[in-house]
């Protein structure tokens, strides 16, 4: 990066390099090893490191120590479709680890990779199968509305069910000027999900006509923000609430608050900074365009000035993850002023949390094979660069990720990721598309700057894609194949795979964990 007097340079290399952590780091630099994958196994490839995900289990619950609370981490499975994942997680602690399925295939493979029904979590649209299933293994169902809840009983007492236990979700928080009937400001934002606050009477009453058939067993919300102070209200509302249900007979014991604890994907906060600031330069027309066809992530210029919202996800955050849910607990509550984590401790309450993307950070890579290099038609020193994926193959964009792909050469060479532009290598700027034949077909719609020309069949390694990105779009489109995806783990200084499909983490002394 050229620089003069602390002023970058418009053409200088406008980097958004990943962050990497191990045992991803040492993965990635096993070049031959990951192209060999390709070479047997096709383009796109899927790569998970199963281990991982129960070291970040353990982190998440290294923060419920500190702060002396009780409950349990939910797998919020839509993140991902991998069996190996959900396999290694039904291994972990059955007291402290569970799974939440949003659908009743979901259900059905959590069960089939070693959960028992007391540790999964039904949240989501629920048709009648799905509620059926849930209340007849013993699962807890996270219900949205006092219709819901109806549907529910209903099916509890014509089959027979035991007993339901159930979470009452709630939506549309007030602030603490609501509480005292003063008036009323919501603060969280409207949702599809859950039952109003206002409106959580109906809900209260059903919960006490039909106590024959379900057990209220907490409250629930899960909020979309990463706003702090707006989730530290709900939880502390919900801690209330639950003192209100158990004044009228109810017996909660649990807050759950849903997921939305975030992974950081860029490594450095400066390069962040410095992209979205030349994003809005490139909108106003002062810069060349950073994008193809001008796009601007929801920005737009008028009378010179950049109007609108960037739809990008916050891809360098200085909390994320356990980090995030730490400060959740540990910040004063608006109304009652104490820390969330305190308020549990105090109430005897458990804390429940539904992480996805932040439960497998760091657990997968996606990879594609260059298929074509060429210049584009419109600047000479920039290049469309055809990969052996789409779009729909790794939907970073769709979430609004953006995020550099690591290169890996055909020859093995540099050892590097990235370089410095020296020996012979410069950086130089692509624009990522992909196999099929639609010109919105597009890998990322921003330029992406390698450390080098790549070359047909050199590989590119998307980073961190197992949270919604690997297989949450996939499709058949065109017939293009969709990835398959293989686990892996390191014994004995080498690294060993097998489809997904085939991991069972069993524990052998001479082979390691399968």
């Amino acid at each position: 990066m050229r620089t003069w007097g602390g002023y970058v340079a418009k053409d200088a290399p406008l980097y958004l390099r990943p962050r990497v952590e191990p045992p991803l780091a040492s993965l990635l630099g096993e070049a031959r090893f990951l192209h060999s994958l390709v070479d047997a196994l096709g383009s796109p490839l899927n790569v998970l490191l199963p281990e991982v995900v129960a070291e970040n289990a353990a982190r998440f619950l290294s923060v419920y120590r500190r702060h002396r609370l009780s409950g349990r981490v939910y797998f919020a499975h839509k993140a991902n479709r991998s069996s190996a994942l959900v396999r290694r997680l039904a291994a972990c602690d059955p007291v402290a680890v569970g799974v939440d399925v949003a659908s009743l295939r979901e259900l059905r493979h959590a069960l089939g990779c070693g959960f028992t029904g007391d540790r999964v979590m039904a949240t989501g649209p629920k048709d009648p199968q799905f509620l059926w299933l849930a209340a007849r293994v013993g699962a807890t169902v996270n219900v949205d509305s006092a219709g819901e809840l109806r549907q529910l009983v209903e099916l509890v007492r014509g089959h027979g069910l035991s007993r339901t236990r159930v979470l009452a979700r709630l939506s549309g928080f007030e602030s603490d000027a609501g509480y005292g009937g003063v008036g009323t400001r919501v603060l969280s934002r409207g949702s599809r999900f859950g039952t109003p606050v206002a409106e959580a009477e109906a809900l209260w009453s059903a919960l006490e006509e039909h106590a024959d058939a379900v057990e209220l067993v907490g409250l629930a919300y899960h909020l979309d923000t990463t706003g702090l102070e707006e989730k530290a209200r709900a939880l502390e509302r919900c801690v209330l609430l639950m003192d209100e249900c158990r004044a009228r007979g109810l017996t909660p014991g649990a807050v759950d608050i849903g997921g939305g604890f975030g992974v950081e994907y860029v490594a450095e906060a400066a390069e962040w900074e410095r992209w979205t600031t030349a994003l809005s330069e490139a909108v106003l027309g002062v810069r060349p365009p950073l994008t193809w066809r001008g796009h601007g992530y929801g920005l737009r210029a008028e009378g010179g000035t950049v109007r609108g919202t960037a739809a990008l996800y916050p891809a360098h955050r200085t909390v994320a993850g356990p980090g995030y849910l730490d400060e959740l607990l540990s910040r004063p509550a608006p109304a009652l002023g104490r820390p969330p984590a305190t308020l549990l401790l105090e109430h005897l309450n458990d804390l429940y949390i539904e992480p996805g993307r932040a439960l497998v950070d760091q657990c997968g890579v996606s990879l594609a094979r260059v298929l074509e290099v060429r210049r584009t038609s419109d600047a000479p020193d920039r290049y469309l660069v055809r990969l052996g994926m789409n779009a729909g193959d790794v939907s970073l964009e769709e979430h609004g990720v953006l995020v550099d792909p690591v290169l890996l050469p055909r020859d093995g060479a540099p050892g590097e990721p990235y370089g410095d532009g020296t020996g012979g290598d410069r950086p130089v700027g692509v624009h990522l598309v992909g196999n099929l034949c639609l010109e919105a077909d597009l890998i990322t719609r921003r330029l992406v700057y390698l450390p080098r020309l790549p070359s047909a069949g050199d590989v590119l390694a998307f980073v961190n894609t197992a949270g919604y990105a690997m297989d949450f779009h996939a499709h058949r489109a065109q017939r293009q194949p969709v990835a398959r995806t293989v686990a892996v783990t390191r014994e004995a200084g080498a690294w060993r795979w097998c489809p997904d499909e085939d991991y069972w983490p069993l524990i052998h002394p001479e082979k390691g964990p399968f």
